[in-house]
């Protein structure tokens, strides 16, 4: 630990108490590698204030002392976001005691919640009240509010909802010099010039820390109805998609899921079973909900819906949940999909989007490309074909060592990542730059996109004390020794 360092842990201690730092190494250890286990890093200590004003005056004593600070909720990220540096000049400074759900008014349709709580829980939280949070992912058991709004989180609900930029109604932060923008309130119209809330959402931390959120609800599920179709290509996906677009605004979640991802799933996870009797290319995963009981009937929607495609030929066969227990092993199969592939061995996953008029073409087009490539690779896609976003892996050949992402990646996944450019396409759909993707962002971009990014964080953060090292790469003025 720097003397700077101490002199902030225990300034920090002195004044919130105890419990606001960690300094134990096995208590510290968890969270320094990331949720992929690719990046390690260090840090001497964790400080973790449960209060706007405890995070505020601990930014200040590290602006004032030069101390980096990495802010850190669920430590959930793909992409090395929350991972301090690991030369151990950095402190986490984590947001989980800051784990109050404020308020909840479910007349506006709003819930006021903060950074540390676990989505999870927010969802019980206003499900409590009639209403839900429209964004769930894998990862709701341990990622927190800050995260998700940090990182400008997807998941399965885009379709309909959006991702969490769309959610954010509202936001309390502690800025780099340890002020407190407090821009909570959630007004419909607001034009004082830039939009500080909308410039952290997706910042990873770069810019502000958050600490509290306010959130915009939906109406709680009255039924639901959850489909499995088989498919011959992604082709007939997406106009399976258009078709059920034009028939309704039911729909909320399409996924897309090719046949060694599902046989992946059998393979390796316990439990699972085939939804159709026969063997289909492709499949998809379709759930239609109703919000009062005035509402179509989601199953009579969905068996009218594919009971069309089947007849057309667009669809060779489809099952419909005749339970919430048959609905929740459907999901099962697409939620489990990055478990089983990773059981199946080494691979390089790759968050993407294009276009959702060209994702088939990509899907297909894009496997092929790298395949071909990289002899003995297999490659391919599954996700949210409604939104455009799909995980593009890469499997290793047969046989390699367990070492074969790690010794590849910086071959294949510029390979990847330029098809998708040259669709037109991201290289971060939901997952964030990180420090993973910071230099293929730098690659990639045009120079008026980097040349923004790097001019917004030196004018926020000038001294690179916000998570540094994550999304764009600046050389520190000057940190405390």
């Amino acid at each position: 630990m720097t003397p700077a360092q101490a002199q902030l842990v225990e300034a920090v201690a002195a004044r919130f108490g105890p419990k606001t730092v960690i300094t134990e190494r096995q208590a510290i250890a968890p969270w320094l590698d990331d949720w992929r286990g690719r990046y390690h890093g260090a840090a001497a200590a964790i400080v973790q204030p449960d209060s706007v004003e405890a995070a505020a005056e601990t930014v200040r004593l590290a602006a004032r002392l030069g101390v980096p600070l990495v802010p850190q909720g669920g430590n959930t990220s793909m992409v090395g976001g929350a991972t301090p540096p690991d030369d151990g000049s950095a402190l986490i400074l984590s947001l989980r005691r800051m784990n109050r759900v404020r308020r909840i008014d479910a007349a506006a349709n709003l819930v006021e919640a903060e950074a540390g709580v676990i989505l999870a829980h927010l969802h019980d939280a206003v499900l409590a009240q009639g209403r839900r949070f429209p964004l769930t992912l894998g990862a709701k058991g341990s990622a927190t509010v800050g995260g998700l709004v940090s990182t400008n989180a997807g998941g399965t609900q885009v379709l309909r909802f959006g991702t969490m930029r769309g959610l954010v109604l509202g936001l309390e932060a502690v800025l780099p010099d340890g002020s407190v923008h407090d821009g909570l309130a959630a007004l419909k119209k607001d034009n004082r010039g830039y939009d500080l809330n909308q410039l952290l959402v997706g910042a990873e931390g770069t810019l502000g820390v958050v600490t509290a959120a306010s959130l915009r609800l939906a109406p709680a599920v009255h039924a639901r109805a959850v489909a499995w179709v088989g498919l011959a290509s992604p082709h007939a996906g997406l106009d399976l998609l258009r078709m059920a677009e034009a028939a309704t605004d039911a729909i909320e979640s399409f996924e897309i899921v090719p046949a060694h991802s599902l046989d992946a799933v059998l393979r390796h996870i316990p439990g699972t079973r085939a939804p159709l009797a026969g063997a289909h290319p492709w499949h998809v995963l379709i759930e239609a909900v109703a919000t009062s009981p005035v509402q179509a009937p989601p199953a009579a929607l969905l068996e009218r819906l594919l009971g069309q495609a089947l007849e057309s030929g667009l669809a060779a066969d489809a099952a419909i949940a005749a339970s919430e227990a048959q609905a929740e092993a459907f999901w099962k199969l697409r939620d489990s999909i990055s478990e089983a592939e990773r059981a199946s061995g080494p691979a390089l996953q790759h968050d993407i989007s294009v276009p959702v008029a060209a994702m088939p073409d990509f899907m297909i087009e894009g496997a092929r490309a790298v395949e071909a490539r990289f002899p003995g690779t297999s490659a391919g896609a599954f996700g949210h074909l409604g939104d455009g976003n799909v995980h593009f892996h890469v499997r290793a050949p047969a046989g390699s060592p367990a070492d074969w992402a790690a010794r590849n990646a910086e071959v294949v996944s510029p390979f990847v990542h330029d098809l998708v450019v040259a669709a037109g396409g991201s290289i971060s759909a939901e997952h964030g730059i990180g420090q993973m993707k910071r230099d293929e962002l730098a690659r990639l971009s045009s120079p008026a996109r980097m040349h923004a990014l790097a001019a917004i964080k030196r004018a926020i953060d000038p001294m690179n004390l916000f998570n540094p090292g994550k999304l764009v790469s600046l050389a520190p003025e000057r940190h405390g020794q």
